[in-house]
């Protein structure tokens, strides 16, 4: 369902031009690249990717294996040994492969730069679901206070789609995952965030998958339920005027509310009490009327 997405402009330089020059004055390479232990790497701990599909990871694992690592990964050295700047796949698929070392560029970054250019490599190499990536522009706005114009300009989105993937990040839990599992496309998605019910959310999430529903199929479901829903509040927004009448009718008399609820062939009187003494009192103004 979902279609694969357009490349991501001109990178890290591009998308914080003002920190460039600092970045790269601060940057220095310790020799070239070294084949490093793999369990002396970690993971890097705030990976925007949350997710790697595993059928491209074997297949890569597979490539390791018959012709070795081609583009050495980029770490940082923490206490525990290094940790991953980027490539995080490819360790993985190594690791998977059985191999005992890996070929390292080893960088000394601080934490703000690490994060940067760990976003800006899943985005550039299209690696994130809509979610991760939507996260990914939500903490580059949120953390290094980058307007949605600035990143919109540097990896040639508009600024609408920036604005449009953030807001996915308002759907119910269930349909995120849906989302990030590519059961849904971003599409599908932005036509249930008009459904503000999470489980009806959830709902016509289902059903979109089961019917295997495009996304103008989705957007009809979606404008059908909420003129439904929009007509069943005018029915009953719309309540008789004699009704209305009785009801006020009953209030006076009581000193509470009441609600009359009228079926197609009986209804009930719904009429409010707030305290033991209160109902004692309708009670006896009831047996005395």
């Amino acid at each position: 369902m979902v279609k694969k997405r357009s490349g991501l402009g001109k990178g890290l330089s591009a998308l914080i031009p003002e920190r460039n020059t600092d970045i790269e004055k601060n940057r220095e390479i310790k020799g070239d690249i070294q084949n490093i232990n793999i369990h002396e790497i970690n993971p890097n701990r705030n990976q925007p990717r949350k997710s790697f599909d595993q059928e491209k990871l074997d297949a890569l694992a597979k490539s390791i294996k018959n012709y070795g690592v081609i583009q050495p990964i980029v770490v940082r050295t923490i206490k525990e040994g290094y940790e991953i700047v980027a490539g995080e796949r490819r360790w993985k698929a190594c690791r998977q492969a059985g191999l005992k070392e890996i070929p390292c560029i080893i960088k000394e970054l601080n934490e703000k730069e690490r994060m940067e250019i760990a976003l800006i490599e899943n985005l550039q190499r299209e690696d994130l679901n809509p979610i991760e990536e939507a996260l990914a522009y939500k903490m580059l706005i949120e953390d290094y206070q980058l307007t949605q114009e600035e990143i919109s300009s540097s990896i040639g989105k508009s600024r609408p789609y920036i604005a449009n993937m953030i807001r996915l990040l308002k759907l119910s839990e269930e349909v995120r995952k849906m989302l990030m599992n590519n059961l849904l496309s971003s599409g599908h998605a932005r036509a249930l965030l008009r459904i503000e019910d999470s489980n009806l959310q959830k709902q016509i999430g289902e059903k979109i998958i089961a019917n295997n529903l495009s996304v103008r199929e989705t957007e009809s479901l979606v404008t059908k339920l909420i003129n439904d829903k929009g007509e069943k509040k005018k029915k009953q927004k719309t309540k008789d005027t004699t009704l209305m009448f009785i009801e006020d009718t009953l209030q006076t008399r009581l000193g509470t509310k009441v609600n009359i609820i009228k079926g197609k062939k009986k209804g009930k009187i719904e009429i409010e009490y707030y305290s033991d003494e209160e109902l004692e009192r309708l009670v006896e103004l009831l047996q005395g009327s």
